[in-house]
Parts: structure tokens; C-alpha cells; sequence
């Protein structure tokens, strides 16, 4: 059998360049993208799930003793907890990656991911165990998070650099898909049940069954990048880019600076990606009388155009450039800061333009977000910096979010969410800005660290 072979830098030969052509067997772009967008709507898929249940479920039923908003802003203090956890797993599941390879890791944290989601559907309510109820869901979105950190299989990385330099800023976007993907498909979920079951049913067991689905689709998802990732042509490939793991202990010694540079670089997207997703259904269902079903068909609506302005963002970036793109974006942010949270108090109207606007701003945004790591990083660790710039982006961007902006909503109006916002869309240029002086006016965005 013949495959694909690679030259000293990397790029891919196909069978027969040559050599006597026995068949045509080698690792496209297209079929990385398929691993990439099948991982990435799983992953979100189980953030989403979860995310809607902290806000529609977990208050009610693990915070009976307490008012609603407080109740919520309780739940939402347990929703970071998967952030922080997550370094730690990547750091456990590098050294098993070390050990017994990629196919082994993401056989457990798949796994150990789809486990403690559908863990989450026997959660007992306080009613019944008490404090011990939440310290559950806590150990859950805990294992969660860990999980995730062990789910890296760097084939967005892959994926960025295998690509077509003219077409580069495409490829970027495709692992972003994955989110309003994955949103699409939880918030249809809950709005089926929720329309269709009496409030007493859907209290019982109804917003359990989502949380069983993600495990199913976590089985699923394993078995379509196992196919990937646990072919000789894939790990030759993976070889080659310089994609295999290095000890983490010495990536973070070796490459701080690029991993925070990477991190800080997306945040006004990821300030962004909570504030039209998780925050405003919050605060639309504590302070109005809407049904959060109309809501998350707004939500489900939104998140559509929030595909197509992902793909936009391809296409502009592979024209203007992605750090043009990552920095307009985020001074388009800033400015929406100023008027867009306080739409949501404006009624059904105010609530759909501010979920489309906010929704299209986030896609051409957050699809550039992603996919120019390796180039940043020395070889010997871009796929460990990668798995860690991503973790910290996650972490300071977007874990506790939802929890400040609605806590500043709250107590100051609609108006102070938008400072959440704003100091995302700071941030990012100050990123942007350091990097270039650091980078010492390297062209485009091979010098910028972004793996999310």
C-alpha cells in the first residue's frame, strides 16, 4: 500500500509523485475538517446542554431555599468550575497522551466527558439530598471540565496548518462551526420538551434527556475522530507537523509568553460568545414574562446566522487578513458594547435584533479565533502550547461571564453587561498590539498564538 509521504517541511506528497502509483491514499483538508467540525459540535453540544440547564432547571431545583436571581447567579457559580478544571486535564491527559498515545487519550476523556454529562440527567434535587445535590453537580461539571481538557486531538491545529496558504483564513473558521452547531441542537432540544411536556413532566425527568443524548453523541463523535487520528496516514501527518506531544511541565516553562499572548488575543469574542448565548436567556427569563421557548427560537434563529457570518469570516480573512478581521471585530465589539445589551429590555423586538446583530458580530469574530497556533509556537510545542493557549482563552474569556453580566445587569442596568464586553474588545487589541511589537512586524498571523 502507498501513502501519502511528507518533504522536511511538512507538506503532503500525494501517492504516485514519484513513485509507481499504487492508489490514491492520502490525507486531504476536507477529511481533517470532517474530524474537526464532528469534535467540535459534540463539545459544544454538551456545553450548550448544560448551559441552558443552569439557567432553566439547576436554580429551582438545587436553590429552592432562595429567590430566583439569586438562585441563578448560585448556578452560575458552579458553571465556571469545568473552566478550571480544564488546565488540569490537559496536563493529566498530555502525560497519558505521552504514554500510550493519542487513540488512548481520547478513548478516557471521551468517555470520562460523555460520563459525567449523563451523570449530571440522575442529579437528585435539594429537596431530596441537600447541600449534598449541589457538591454532586459541582464533582460532575468538575469531571466535565477535566474531560475536556484530556479532548484535545490537535486536528484543528492540523487542519490550520495543512491547508492552502490563500485559503487559510477558510480553513480557520471550520473548527468554529461546531459552536452554533452545537447550540442549535440543545436549544431545539429543550424547546421540543418544554412545548410539548406539562411543566410537573419536564421538571421530573424532561430536562434530563438531553443530558443522556450527549452521551450518545460523545460515543459518536469518539468513534469519527478515532478514525481520523488512529490511522498510520493521520499520525505520519501529525508526525510531520510537528504535532506530537511534548511534556507539558516544559511547554509552560518554554512557551508562557506565546500561550498568554494566544489566549488574550480572542477575548472579545469569547466576552461576546456569552453574552449572546447564556446571559441574555437568563436575564429575559428573571425579568420578563416571555416563555423561554420563544426565546430559544430566537436563540436557535441567531445562531444561523451566526454559521453564515462564520463563514464570511473566512472569506474576509483569506482577503483582508485575520488579524485585520480579529482587530475590527473587536472595535466593532467595543462600540456594541455601548448600545446593545440594553436592546434586551426593549422588548421581543429589542431581543431579536440584538441576538441577529450579536449573533453575526460573534461569527466574524470567533471564526478567526482559531488555527494559527503552530506557526507560533517552536515545533517541538505546538501541539501541547496549542491544548493550553486554548484552555486559558476559555478560562479568562468566557467561565464567569454569565455570572458578572448578569450581576451587573442586575444591580446597574442593562447598560454595565456592556462593560464585560468592553473590556474583552481591550483586551484583544492589546494582544494584538504586543504581539506585533514582539513579533517585530512579522507579516500576518503567523506570529499570533491563537488555538481555540
Amino acid at each position: 500500500m502507498t501513502t501519502a509521504t511528507y518533504d522536511k517541511g511538512g507538506a503532503i506528497t500525494p501517492p504516485g509523485a514519484g513513485t509507481a502509483p499504487e492508489r490514491d491514499d492520502h490525507v486531504s483538508p476536507g477529511e481533517i475538517a470532517i474530524g474537526v467540525i464532528i469534535g467540535r459540535t459534540s463539545e459544544f453540544f454538551d456545553f450548550f446542554v448544560y448551559a441552558i440547564a443552569s439557567v432553566l432547571v439547576f436554580p429551582k431545583l438545587l436553590f429552592p431555599f432562595t429567590d430566583a436571581f439569586t438562585g441563578t447567579i448560585y448556578s452560575f457559580a458552579i458553571f465556571p468550575l469545568a473552566f478550571i478544571a480544564r488546565p488540569f486535564g490537559s496536563f493529566v491527559f498530555m502525560l497519558i497522551d505521552l504514554a500510550y498515545g493519542r487513540t488512548a487519550k481520547l478513548v478516557v476523556a471521551l468517555f470520562m466527558l460523555g460520563g459525567s454529562t449523563a451523570s449530571i440527567a440522575f442529579l437528585p434535587g435539594y429537596a431530596d439530598m441537600g447541600n449534598g445535590a449541589i457538591a454532586l453537580l459541582a464533582l460532575f461539571r468538575l469531571g466535565q471540565g477535566f474531560a475536556l481538557g484530556g479532548s484535545w486531538d490537535g486536528l484543528a491545529s492540523l487542519l490550520a496548518l495543512n491547508a492552502p496558504k490563500e485559503h487559510r483564513g477558510w480553513y480557520a473558521m471550520i473548527p468554529q462551526l461546531g459552536a452554533p452547531l452545537g447550540l442549535i441542537v440543545a436549544s431545539s432540544m429543550f424547546a421540543f420538551f418544554l412545548s410539548t411536556l406539562p411543566q410537573v413532566e419536564f421538571v421530573s425527568w424532561g430536562w434530563r434527556f438531553p443530558f443522556f443524548v450527549a452521551f450518545a453523541i460523545n460515543v459518536v463523535a469518539l468513534f469519527a475522530r478515532l478514525r481520523l487520528v488512529g490511522t498510520a496516514e493521520f499520525e505520519r501527518l501529525f508526525e510531520s507537523r510537528d504535532l506530537a506531544p511534548e511534556p507539558p511541565a516544559e511547554t509552560l516553562r518554554s512557551e508562557w509568553k506565546t500561550i498568554l499572548l494566544g489566549a488574550f488575543a480572542p477575548l472579545a469574542s469569547f466576552a461576546l460568545f456569552h453574552m449572546v448565548t447564556v446571559f441574555p436567556l437568563s436575564w429575559v427569563y428573571l425579568n420578563t414574562t416571555e416563555t423561554p421557548v420563544k426565546f430559544l427560537l430566537i436563540e436557535i434563529v441567531a445562531a444561523f446566522v451566526g454559521v453564515l457570518a462564520i463563514i464570511a469570516s473566512g472569506r474576509l480573512a483569506d482577503q483582508v487578513g485575520r488579524r485585520v478581521v480579529l482587530g475590527c471585530s473587536a472595535v466593532v465589539t467595543a462600540v456594541f458594547s455601548g448600545f446593545g445589551p440594553q436592546m434586551l429590555g426593549s422588548g421581543m423586538a429589542g431581543e431579536i435584533i440584538f441576538m441577529v446583530t450579536g449573533f453575526a458580530l460573534l461569527g466574524v469574530s470567533f471564526g478567526q479565533s482559531s488555527g494559527a497556533v503552530a506557526s507560533s509556537f517552536s515545533p517541538s510545542h505546538r501541539y501541547t502550547g496549542s491544548c493550553f493557549t486554548s484552555d486559558i482563552a476559555w478560562l479568562v474569556g468566557a467561565a464567569f461571564a454569565p455570572m458578572i453580566a448578569l450581576k451587573l445587569a442586575h444591580e446597574y442596568g442593562l447598560v454595565a453587561s456592556g462593560l464585560y464586553l468592553l473590556s474583552g474588545s481591550l483586551l484583544t487589541l492589546t494582544a494584538l498590539w504586543l504581539n506585533r511589537e514582539l513579533a517585530g512586524g512579522r507579516n500576518g498571523m503567523s506570529t499570533m498564538a491563537l488555538a481555540i
